[in-house]
């Protein structure tokens, strides 16, 4: 029995795979869950004849890396899928995630598939080119889905979806079943025989619940011959799913049941925002957080990304990379499937019993650092000749300072440690600490637990120092861009001279 009756259907399946019978799975094959798979999102939204998501609207250069060669990059084109699967059987990849826009507002009545928008049409030009190696004795990457869940907001229709409604949960239901219904099962990532679906954000949508995500496993088994999806849910979605990970893996490693990871980040050609640069170090920054991941692996792990060169993600060939990141790809997706763990490197901080953050020396960070972050705004300033960080007022209406430990003091996977935080006594209010913990069934996957202590300011005066012990501080850059932990601030002022972590 249906949870919400399907009497508000947008459209009929767009592909012809739908209503499935057992014999329609013959020769398709199916990961288990516990099996080591790795997973890439694949974008394919590129065109070159058109420009789209080459050129901006002005003509300027949309792109932060680039693709070796603009010929024949398209979504249309099955020899650059093709060259894509090669690549990706080059660097260990077992399942490719296209990234899907085919919301059913985006739907143009009356044109067959190759008419439709780029989300709909390019689907079968991959296919095609799977088909192609498979039938050359080839094992390329399988399919899976990776649902853009921005679409959930920005959509042809101008719209942003209520999940909790009878028509949001259909519109959320549409978007996966058209995905699946464009091509055979014989080309679906399957974990334990259920598809893959992983979802983006949950902050698109005007609301959510798990009724929408029972209700996609019903209709999903009506139209697809009983078989469920095996859904990864980005940490932001409050239900209960299959699996989860966290999106920003390019950032830093993020350790969730499907860990994340990725080569840096730089959005520099993308108009409108923020700098935002992790620098890839010449691989270092990639190798480095493959070394963390394998020292206390899972059994699923997310490349950010194969190919998204408007953020600088990616690791396919590239004109700035050629082949480094195919290269360095491969030998750790060996080493997962192996089961090797290598050894830390020393760094600087190995040795360090504690390291500390401080506005009284000249260069400020000796092994933690502060990170900005919108709802975490500062500015130095001197009270009677002493210098100090004073949190300042932001449009989020929230009041954090953040911080990053130095990945070379981070050698133990979880510690016990002592954090003092040296501020000011003046005025009244209090503040208190949230860290990333090593707790992944708490919310966000521990990313901000609380610490019990909370210091209540006395208006004393004086400078004071207060002590925290974190407990099972996995410390794992799980906080807003990358930040170990924060000063969780409900005071005003607040004054900051100091902070320090030790083990």
């Amino acid at each position: 029995m249906l949870l919400v009756a399907a009497a508000v259907l947008f459209h009929p399946p767009i592909g012809p795979y739908t209503h499935l019978k057992d014999s329609d799975f013959a020769g398709s094959r199916s990961f288990t869950n516990g099996q080591k798979i790795v997973f890439t999102p694949y974008f394919y939204w590129y065109d070159v004849e058109t420009g789209a998501h080459i050129r901006n609207h002005n003509g300027t250069d949309a792109l932060t890396t680039h693709p070796l060669s603009l010929e024949g990059f398209s979504f249309r084109s099955v020899s650059w899928h093709r060259k894509q699967l090669l690549d990706m059987m080059d660097a260990g990849i077992d399942v490719l995630l296209p990234v899907y826009w085919g919301e059913p507002s985006q739907r143009l009545e009356g044109r067959p598939v190759e008419q439709q928008t780029w989300s709909f049409a390019g689907l079968p030009q991959l296919v095609a080119a799977r088909e192609g190696l498979v039938a050359e004795g080839k094992n390329p990457p399988l399919i899976g889905l990776f649902y853009d869940t921005s679409t959930l907001q920005w959509n042809s229709a101008r719209s942003r979806v209520d999940l909790t409604t009878e028509e949001g949960r259909q519109w959320f239901y549409e978007t996966i079943r058209d995905f699946f219904s464009l091509f055979p099962p014989a080309h679906w990532a399957m974990i334990d025989g259920r598809p893959v679906v992983f979802l983006y954000s949950a902050g698109f949508a005007s609301a959510h619940d798990q009724i929408c995500f029972d209700y996609l496993k019903e209709s999903f088994a009506r139209d697809f011959g009983g078989r469920t999806p095996f859904v990864v849910r980005e940490m932001s979605w409050k239900v209960n799913t299959d699996s989860v990970y966290a999106w920003g893996g390019a950032l830093g490693l993020k350790r969730h049941a499907v860990a994340s990871l990725g080569p840096g980040y730089d959005h520099s050609a993308v108009p409108g925002r923020q700098p935002l640069i992790v620098s890839r170090e010449d691989g270092n920054f990639y190798e480095r957080n493959w070394v963390r991941f394998l020292r206390k692996p899972t059994n699923m792990v997310f490349l950010e990304t194969w190919n998204e060169f408007h953020e600088g993600t990616d690791i396919a060939e590239s004109r700035e990379y050629g082949r480094t990141f195919i290269t360095l790809t491969r030998k750790f997706t060996d080493m997962f499937r192996r089961g090797e763990v290598p050894a830390l490197k020393n760094g600087v901080f190995t040795a360090a019993g504690k390291v500390e953050m401080s506005c009284s020396t000249t260069n400020g960070g000796q092994g933690v650092k502060l990170v900005t972050v919108p709802d975490g705004l500062v500015r130095p300033d001197v009270l009677n000749g002493v210098a100090y960080l004073l949190s300042v007022t932001n449009k989020t209406g929230g009041r954090y300072m953040y911080f990053q430990i130095d990945e070379s003091f981070k050698r133990d996977e979880t510690m016990t440690a002592n954090v003092e935080v040296e501020y000011h006594d003046g005025g009244a209010g209090r503040f208190s600490l949230q860290f990333d913990g090593s707790d992944t069934n708490a919310q966000f996957c521990g990313a901000y637990t609380e610490s019990p202590i909370v210091i209540t300011l006395q208006g004393s005066n004086l400078w004071k120092t207060a002590a925290f012990r974190l407990d099972g501080a996995r410390f794992a850059n799980g906080e807003n861009c990358n930040a170990d932990f924060r000063i969780v601030i409900r005071a005003d002022p607040f004054r900051l001279r100091r902070i320090s972590v030790a083990r």
